[in-house]
C-alpha cells in the first residue's frame, strides 16, 4: 500500500492529474454552463433598463382640410421624446449590474461546489483501488498460509481444520475483491458524468492521496465574508437596495420634449403675412403620477427582499461556520488516525512474524496466525479509509474558505 505522506512538495503530478480533471469539468459540465449562461444573460439586462423609451412619432393628414388664418392645413406630423427623472436610469443600470454579479458570486459557488464533489468521488475511487490491492495481496498470503497449513498437516503436526480455515478465508477474500470491483463502475461513470465525457472512459487515479492541516489565523467571524455564497446575497441585498431608489424616483414626473409640424397650403382667395407658411410648435409634456400607492409598494417590496437577503446571508454565514468547525474536526481526526494505525501496523508486522514462526515450531495455535493477519489486513483498510476521509475534508475546507473573484 502507498505510504501516506503530510505535506504537498512532493505532489506535483498528482495535482496536476487533479486539476486536469477539474479543468475539464470546469469547461464542461452543463450546470455549470448553464450557471454562467444565467450570468451572460442577466448582464444583457443592463442596457435594456438603462436606455430611454422609443420616441414617438405622431401622422394625421385631414380628410377635410382644416382652414387657419394663413392657409388650409393639409398633413401634421408630431414627434416627442419621454425623459425619466433624473438618475432613474442609472439606478436601474446599478439594480441590474448588481443582480448579474449576484448570478456571478452563484456561479463561483456552484463551480466550486462541483470541485468538492470530484474530489470527493476521486477519494472514493483512490479508496475503493487501494482496498481492492490490500485483500489482493491479502489473497497471495492467504494462499502462503494454505501451503503452510497444509504441509504441516501432511507432516502429522497440525490438524486439517487448519487448511479448511484458510480456504473459508480465501473465498470470503475473492468474493470481497469481486464487489469492490463492481462498485468502482457506477463511481467511475458518476465522475465521468461530472466531466461531461463518456461514462466508460477509464480514470485514472494516483497511488497516494495526500492533504495537510493547516491552521487559519483569522476570526471565524470574518473567514466567511469573501465567499462566493456571501458575496452573492451581498449583491443581491444592494440590488434590492437600489431597487428602493428605482420605485421613490419612478414616482417623479417624466418630462417630454417634442415638436409639432403642421403643412399648410397657400390660400388663393386672399394674401395674408405668413402666407402658406408651414407651422412650427415645440411641445413639453409631464405625467402626473399621482396614483401613489403602486410607488410605495414597489419600494417596500424592496424594502422586504433587502431585508430577506441581509437574513439569508447570516443564516448562511452561521451554516458555513458550522460545517466548517466541523469539518476541521474530520481532517484532525483523519490525521491521527493515520499516525496510529501506522504505528500498529509496524506492531502488528513483528508480532505476525513472531506468530507464524511459532505455529512452524508447534508453540502457537494457527488461529492466532490467522487473527493477526486479519488484525493487519484491517489496520491497512482503515488507513485507506482515514486517508479518503481526510483528503475529503481538506476538499471540503477548501470549499468553505473559498473567495469570491470578480
Amino acid at each position: 500500500m502507498a505510504i501516506f505522506i503530510f505535506g504537498m512538495g512532493s505532489a506535483q503530478s498528482f495535482s496536476q492529474t487533479l486539476d486536469d480533471y477539474l479543468q475539464t469539468a470546469a469547461e464542461n459540465n452543463p450546470k455549470l454552463k448553464s450557471a454562467y449562461a444565467q450570468f451572460e444573460a442577466a448582464m444583457q439586462r443592463a442596457p435594456q433598463v438603462s436606455s430611454l423609451p422609443d420616441p414617438s412619432v405622431t401622422m394625421s393628414a385631414f380628410g377635410r382640410m382644416i382652414e387657419t388664418r394663413v392657409g388650409a392645413q393639409e398633413a401634421r406630423f408630431s414627434l416627442s421624446q419621454m425623459f425619466p427623472w433624473f438618475g432613474t436610469l442609472q439606478a436601474k443600470e446599478d439594480a441590474s449590474v448588481l443582480m448579474a454579479e449576484a448570478k456571478f458570486q452563484n456561479f463561483l459557488d456552484m463551480r466550486n461546489q462541483l470541485f468538492f464533489e470530484i474530489k470527493s468521488v476521486y477519494a472514493e475511487l483512490y479508496a475503493i483501488k487501494e482496498t481492492i490491492q490490500l485483500k489482493k495481496k491479502n489473497l497471495t498470503i492467504l494462499d502462503s498460509y494454505h501451503e503452510l497449513s497444509l504441509s504441516r498437516f501432511k507432516s502429522g503436526h497440525a490438524p486439517m481444520v487448519n487448511v479448511i480455515k484458510v480456504d473459508i478465508q480465501r473465498e470470503a477474500a475473492i468474493t470481497e475483491i469481486e464487489l469492490l470491483e463492481e462498485i468502482m463502475k457506477p463511481l467511475e461513470t458518476r465522475f465521468n458524468l461530472m466531466l461531461n465525457r463518456e461514462p466508460d472512459i477509464a480514470v485514472q487515479i494516483q497511488d497516494t492521496l495526500m492533504f495537510k492541516n493547516y491552521e487559519i489565523l483569522m476570526d471565524p467571524k470574518e473567514l466567511f465574508e469573501n465567499h462566493p455564497s456571501i458575496t452573492g446575497l451581498e449583491k443581491q441585498k444592494e440590488s434590492y437596495e437600489m431597487q428602493q431608489i428605482v420605485a421613490q424616483k419612478e414616482g417623479s414626473p417624466m418630462l417630454g420634449l417634442g415638436i409639432d409640424y403642421s403643412i399648410i397650403s397657400k390660400r388663393t382667395d386672399a394674401n395674408p403675412e405668413m402666407n402658406g407658411q408651414d407651422a412650427i410648435m415645440p411641445m413639453l409634456t409631464m405625467t402626473l403620477p399621482i396614483f401613489r400607492k403602486k410607488y410605495r409598494a414597489a419600494k417596500k417590496e424592496a424594502e422586504f427582499m433587502a431585508s430577506s437577503m441581509e437574513q439569508e446571508q447570516e443564516a448562511q454565514k452561521n451554516e458555513l461556520q458550522s460545517a466548517y468547525e466541523l469539518t476541521l474536526y474530520d481532517l484532525k481526526k483523519a490525521e491521527q488516525l493515520i499516525a496510529l494505525y501506522e504505528k500498529q501496523l509496524v506492531s502488528s508486522g513483528q508480532a505476525s512474524k513472531l506468530l507464524i514462526s511459532g505455529f512452524s515450531n508447534s508453540i502457537i495455535d494457527f488461529e492466532e496466525v490467522l487473527q493477526m493477519n486479519q488484525d493487519i489486513l484491517m489496520l491497512q483498510t482503515q488507513e485507506v479509509e482515514a486517508i479518503k476521509n481526510g483528503f475529503k475534508a481538506k476538499a471540503k475546507l477548501d470549499y468553505l474558505i473559498s473567495k469570491s473573484e470578480k
